[in-house]
């Protein structure tokens, strides 16, 4: 009989054993290997980060001493911008005024008279006309007329000086002043001088009906008169402003009164007429020496000779 060994069962425990170990030495070190890694791998991470920070910081300090700038300021507000502003000279301020002069409005300063348009700096008002310089009868005359139209109601104001227009009053910008005044030079050539009488007294109202006049209407010298209208259309024309009326009635305002009196007035026309035809010398003819055509612009006058 052959006697069957068994091997030692110890080998095989040592060997398990000895497997087992290795294993968990093996796990060990990946674990130890896997964390060394981790902490390698923030440690290098935050290194970078680090450094990256540091260059943007170098970077933005090399840029600010290449580009020689300070660092960036916070704007300035709208309050701060006006304190830091130099001011303007008082002559420059003159110039350019917010607001109108109360007194150029104040109507109770010219007489009661209202203006056709709000005054403004710089736009000057402007007209053409003819001046007609009084003889001393005709002051006599105009005495006589103004107290009889006062014993009827109408209180009337003689003119400040006394003038046929030949054109509305328009209003003129200063720069305007030179060619509007060269256009009316030229526009005038070839108009001839003449003369011109008036001897029937007309009553007339501004547009606005602000005022009334009493004048004395051309009887002579209409087609003249018209010649020159149409020279001085072209001007206004080309400068866009308001021509002359269609229909115009030449004439010379004597007196003016405030509103529209225009019936009133109408009321003793007969009787002041009357004070015309009537003159101590005959019936009172007012003669207009017209060869010297007239521009007014605000203070400024221009004047036309009109060729003999």
């Amino acid at each position: 009989m052959y006697e069957t060994k068994c091997p030692p069962t110890h080998g095989k425990k040592w060997k398990a054993a000895s497997a087992h170990h290795n294993v968990s030495r093996l796990q060990a070190k990946i674990t130890v290997t896997s964390s060394s890694s981790s902490e390698e791998d923030g440690e290098a991470g935050g290194e970078a980060e680090g450094a990256k920070n540091q260059s943007e910081t170098t970077c933005r300090k090399c840029q600010e001493e290449d580009d020689g700038l300070p660092t960036r300021k916070k704007p300035k507000t709208e309050e701060e911008s006006r304190k830091s502003r130099l001011p303007l000279p008082g002559c420059v301020l003159t110039m350019f005024p917010d607001e109108v002069d109360s007194q150029t409005e104040d109507s109770s300063l010219h007489g009661g008279r209202i203006r056709s348009f709000k005054h403004e700096r710089g736009n000057w008002a402007s007209y053409v006309y003819f001046p007609y310089h009084p003889e001393e009868e005709f002051g006599e005359l105009l005495d006589g007329i103004l107290s009889a139209a006062c014993a009827r109601g109408v209180v009337l104001t003689v003119q400040d000086e006394f003038h046929l227009s030949l054109s509305q009053t328009v209003v003129l910008r200063h720069h305007w002043i030179q060619p509007f005044t060269q256009s009316l030079k030229s526009s005038l050539t070839g108009c001839k001088r003449f003369v011109c009488s008036a001897e029937r007294l007309r009553v007339y109202s501004n547009a606005e009906k602000t005022r009334t006049f009493l004048g004395m209407e051309v009887s002579t010298g209409h087609a003249q008169m018209l010649d020159l209208i149409r020279a001085v259309d072209r001007t206004m024309t080309e400068f866009r402003l308001e021509t002359f009326y269609k229909d115009p009635s030449f004439h010379v305002s004597l007196a003016w009164c405030v509103g529209d009196q225009t019936v009133q007035m109408e009321e003793c026309m007969q009787e002041l007429q009357s004070l015309v035809d009537d003159h101590e010398d005959g019936p009172f003819v007012l003669r207009l020496d017209c060869s010297e055509l007239r521009c007014r612009t605000g203070n400024k006058t221009f004047r036309f000779a009109l060729e003999s």
